[in-house]
């Protein structure tokens, strides 16, 4: 262990500090082992995940006999073999439960964060901002990742900056137009499923029949769907391989290149005939620089994996039982062969570069494949990091990156100059968090008010809401359930209110000022202004406004409204994977194989 490298005074720090770490996947089994090889003595784990198959790779603490347990106590009885003297207590259990609250936290010397999704990731974040505990928190990406270090009013915190937000694509562009290779990996996981998974005829890939308005010119034509469904169509042709590839490929992009409108503006895709498949260039089987999921296949290779592939998945499915269906799994070879192959067929058809199945995976399983020695790497900075914190080297924290490749001045962990002070205009650290939400009063209800504003894009798991005093929304969902369908402006909220709103379980509050605004076709139901600088003397005029409508004047409020301040309006929609769950109500996620850098 490194205690005779460290001093005294450390190592007293070392097993009396109590530290939690939250998340137990790729980087956590890492710190894990560190932490008790280090002389950390005083551990907490929380984890809701459990381990899967796919976990064994890489989160070298568990092993084939230990899939379907908790990550968390199977981590803790894994690392005690390394230092049986440490005191660890497993959680299996989500992180934003009600027991994990302020006082919670406040009993640890340092929170150690191993997280993969911005939902955990922020509650942590504001617990311990609350309860004024230092953080660490870290994240890899394939070969990249990042250490930082949180700390109320001298560094900025884990939400001063706006986190990426998921992406959503229409279907009509799925099935009709994609540009993309996204687009074309989305149609391949349709397409599984419309063969061999849960069918949804939200989800044909089939391109619509009767088009929509850009392709009819009318807009009131209607989508006509088939009239057999996908599947039917493939069990009636015995799944063979040159008829289903000959109507996905061939006849589906000649009845495409019959709407002339959708190529007017556009590259016309080019179908493949099954016995004339073009040469392109795939690379070698044999370079040992290629792993084997990093070899580019050729065309005519992507039709054999295709060809193979689909036989066999109508093998495995005819095995199963009557009603029964397969559900696509990245990790199963046979699943991501199939998507692999249509995807870069589809891709090609649309003149889109193809792309190698593991930069298919990324995309197909929405995540960024976890690199074991990234883990290491990044779990190795933690722990030096935390002893740091504990020694109140502050100073000597600066946000470090792990970079794929070695930069021009021949480092691949690069580190930040300094410290990053708070952002003042942060609505989770900065000194008076304020927001102005721009929605119709007279259709927005209270529901949705909570459920699509609160909840979703604030991340306030337990939000109360007030209005001079006047309850309107309340943590215990009893109290005030009766006001779920009543909109905000039959509650008396006016163009102008200004609504306290503070999180029960986070200790956090903000003001929310309401701006009424009739929202034109195509625009969304509400959104959220962040910078309040510009607005500050509308803002004075409109409380002062609403004031007198609630002693009983009846007029019109002043639109508060600035297309500046709109401009700069961030969305912070948060979005969290699935995977399997201790309890399947809630959404979050405690391993930390994939983070948004």
């Amino acid at each position: 262990m490194a205690l005779t490298c460290l001093n005294e005074e450390t190592r007293t720090k070392l097993k009396e500090s109590p530290v939690l770490v939250v998340g137990a996947g790729g980087i956590g089994c890492e710190l894990l082992k560190n932490l008790v090889m280090t002389g950390f003595e005083n551990i907490e784990i929380i984890d809701l995940d459990t381990i899967e198959v796919s976990n064994l790779n890489r989160q070298f603490l568990f092993q084939k006999q230990h899939v379907g347990q908790s990550k968390a106590k199977v981590a803790k009885e894994s690392v005690l073999r390394f230092n049986p003297a440490s005191k660890i207590v497993a959680h299996h259990a989500s992180v934003i439960g009600p027991e994990y609250n302020v006082n919670y936290f406040k009993r640890f010397k340092l929170v150690l964060n191993a997280l993969d999704n911005l939902a955990a990731r922020g509650h942590v974040n504001r617990m311990c901002l609350a309860a004024g505990v230092p953080l660490v928190e870290s994240g890899t990406a394939g070969y990249s990742g990042q250490v930082e270090i949180i700390i109320k009013g001298l560094t900025k915190c884990y939400e001063c900056e706006p986190k990426p937000q998921p992406k959503v694509y229409a279907s009509c562009t799925i099935r009709n137009t994609p540009s993309e290779h996204i687009h074309c990996t989305i149609w391949a996981k349709y397409l599984f499923n419309q063969l061999f998974g849960e069918e949804d005829a939200d989800v044909d890939v089939s391109p619509d029949t009767v088009t929509d308005p850009e392709i009819s010119g009318d807009p009131n034509a209607a989508i006509k769907k088939p009239t057999t469904s996908t599947r039917n169509w493939a069990k009636q042709n015995g799944y063979e391989p040159e008829k289903i590839f000959s109507k996905l490929f061939t006849e589906d992009i000649k009845y495409l290149l019959t709407m002339d409108k959708l190529w007017e503006k556009r590259r016309k895709p080019e179908p493949l005939e099954w016995g004339n498949i073009p040469e392109t260039s795939s690379s070698s089987p044999s370079s040992t620089s290629v792993i084997k999921d990093q070899r580019q296949w050729s065309l005519k290779e992507c039709v054999e994996v295709f060809s193979d592939n689909l036989l066999k998945l109508k093998e495995i499915s005819e095995k199963l039982d009557p009603g029964s269906y397969l559900i696509w799994d990245k990790d199963e070879e046979v699943h991501m062969n199939f998507v692999a192959s249509c995807a870069n067929l589809r891709a090609h058809v649309f003149h889109i570069p193809m792309k190698t199945k593991f930069d298919i995976k990324s995309m197909a399983g929405n995540i960024i494949p976890a690199i074991a020695t990234s883990n290491a790497v990044i779990a190795g900075m933690v722990t030096h990091y935390a002893l740091k914190i504990l020694e109140g080297r502050f100073q000597d924290c600066p946000s470090v990156y792990l970079r794929q490749g070695v930069t021009a001045r021949g480092m691949q962990i690069v580190p930040e100059k300094g410290l990053q002070p708070p952002n003042p205009k942060c609505r989770v650290c900065g000194d008076t968090p304020q927001l102005t939400l721009v929605t119709n009063l007279a259709k927005m209800t209270c529901k949705e008010f909570e459920s699509s504003v609160l909840k979703r894009k604030l991340n306030m798991p337990a939000p109360d809401v007030c209005l001079y005093n006047k309850v309107i929304i309340s943590s215990d969902p009893e109290e005030t359930e009766q006001n779920n369908e009543k909109t905000l402006k039959e509650m008396g909220v006016a163009d102008g209110a200004i609504l306290d709103v503070d999180d029960f379980l986070q200790t956090y509050s903000l003001k929310l000022i309401l701006t009424h605004r009739e929202m034109k076709p195509g625009e969304p139901d509400f959104f959220i202004v962040g910078d309040m600088s510009e607005l500050k003397k509308e803002i004075e005029k409109a409380s002062q406004e609403y004031k007198k409508v609630t002693n009983g004047k009846d007029e019109d409020m002043e639109i508060v409204d600035d297309k500046e301040s709109r401009s700069k309006r961030k969305s912070e929609t948060i979005s969290v994977p699935a995977k399997k769950r201790k309890t399947e109500d809630s959404p979050e996620s405690d391993s930390d194989d994939v983070v948004p850098l």
